[in-house]
């Protein structure tokens, strides 16, 4: 396990010296505790497995080495030179989001292929080649399966939430996937929790990695207040009404679509600015929610698990377990929305007297110590641990979004073809280069 009582600045971890300009442009001048243990070794080439949560900064921890990696000679067409795995589009978006500035600064194409959006421009993106892929499991396997995408030349792996992407059903294809990379492939692992299904991948894929465990188990709770608000099945609509009537960003975690949808009209109705978020919404109406939500246009997301598990916010001090989750590792998946990047929330769940016991059992699972409170609609109490206020009672209307403006004519001039990262297209390639396995 590793010592974090001293990290290095970025300089001192090897990185090339236009990343660390880039860093600190963007402000990034010192490194989580999960960067600095983990870059030196993922710059060596050793297997590398991270136990961290959500928010604990391990994207630059893999995604800075890979690209020095896949930035070291161009790709062939469809022959990514480095791939991360990811359980939701959310978290292939905000991966890819996230490393673009400095991909840009290595001269590395990054690209991303994920279900929901159209086949036709990620398959141009791979046939102009992608150094650094972000893919989820589903749509990589399609266009693998189509011809349009080939892992042997991966020199570089990794796989970001190992534990969601099992809990979610993708082991068999996460290991297809593995399968059809070179043997010698550089793994980087990287998992909230490191038992079940992850062991059997971390036994089976990697070769003596470097363990880094700078946010274990019981650490993923420690900056989060949990509390139990006991309410009369009567009340609990107006109490939850109430706690997502308040300032700042709420998620509200429901069991099933049907209640995401029927709660987010609720209270809407009531005058809160609030929206549903599940898997039953397409890809660009998730993508529209979640960038509302993020700049505040929406201040309540009444989410479902599944869907919740891209949700990468900063700034949200409040969970809400309106309906109690299938098992403790909802929970602290759900928990792990808020206390990003070290900083701290609360976690409030709301129970009705036939559900106490169960609460106790998930709770204690979880390893979780939460307070509990008897409260009712309009009580100081129910405002002191959730900031819950009366809504206005006037129904909140989304306004329309703002039109973009029409061009006037055929815009003049070359024609720019370059990917998203601002890079030049590499015309004249050479043809694929041969499978090293």
């Amino acid at each position: 396990m590793t010592d974090t009582a001293a990290r290095p600045a970025f300089d001192g971890l090897g990185l090339p010296e236009a990343l660390v300009r880039t860093l600190e442009r963007n402000g990034v001048t010192r490194p989580f505790p999960i960067q600095a243990a983990a870059i030196p070794d993922a710059l060596s080439g050793r297997d590398v497995l991270g136990c961290g949560r959500t928010g604990s900064g391990k994207t630059l921890a893999f995604g800075l080495p890979l690209l020095v990696r896949a930035s070291a000679r161009r790709a062939a067409p469809k022959r990514p030179r480095a791939l991360v795995l990811v359980p939701t589009r959310e978290l292939a978006h905000q991966v890819r989001d996230s490393l673009m500035p400095y991909a840009r600064a290595v001269g590395a194409y990054i690209g991303d292929v994920v279900g929901g959006t159209p086949y036709g421009r990620q398959i141009t993106a791979l046939r102009r080649g992608v150094d650094l892929l972000v893919a989820t499991p589903g749509r990589l396997t399609d266009l693998i399966d189509q011809g349009a995408c080939d892992l042997g030349a991966v020199e570089a792996l990794v796989l970001d939430e190992a534990d969601q992407m099992c809990d979610m059903g993708f082991l068999p294809q996460v290991r297809d996937l593995l399968d059809r990379v070179r043997p010698e492939t550089q793994t980087l692992l990287f998992s909230a929790t490191l038992d079940g299904d992850v062991d059997k991948l971390v036994r089976a894929y990697m070769s003596d990695p470097a363990t880094h465990s700078v946010d274990p188990p019981t650490a993923r709770v420690a900056t989060m207040d949990h509390h139990l608000l006991r309410v009369l099945p009567r009340d609990k609509d107006r109490v939850v009404t109430e706690i997502a009537a308040r300032d700042g960003r709420t998620i509200l975690f429901v069991r099933s679509k049907h209640r995401a949808d029927t709660i987010s009209e609720r209270l809407a109705g009531s005058g809160v600015p609030a929206a549903s978020l599940h898997g039953g919404k397409s890809q660009s109406v998730r993508s529209k929610t979640l960038a509302k939500f993020r700049d505040g246009r929406i201040r309540a997301l009444v989410a479902t698990d599944v869907a919740a598990r891209g949700i990468h916010v900063d700034g949200i001090d409040l969970v809400v377990n309106v309906d109690l989750p299938n098992g403790h590792k909802d929970y602290l998946h759900r928990g792990g929305r808020t206390a990003r990047a070290g900083e701290t929330g609360r976690v409030v769940s709301i129970v009705q007297p036939n559900q106490r016991r169960v609460a106790r059992r998930l709770l204690g699972e979880a390893g979780v110590q939460a307070e509990q409170h008897l409260v009712n609609p309009g009580d100081d109490l129910l405002s002191e641990v959730t900031g819950a206020q009366q809504p206005s009672g006037v129904p909140w209307v989304e306004p329309p979004e703002p039109e973009r403006p029409r061009r006037r004519g055929p815009r003049r001039g070359p024609r720019r073809n370059g990917p998203e990262n601002g890079r030049r297209p590499r015309g004249g390639r050479e043809g694929a280069r041969r499978s090293g396995g």
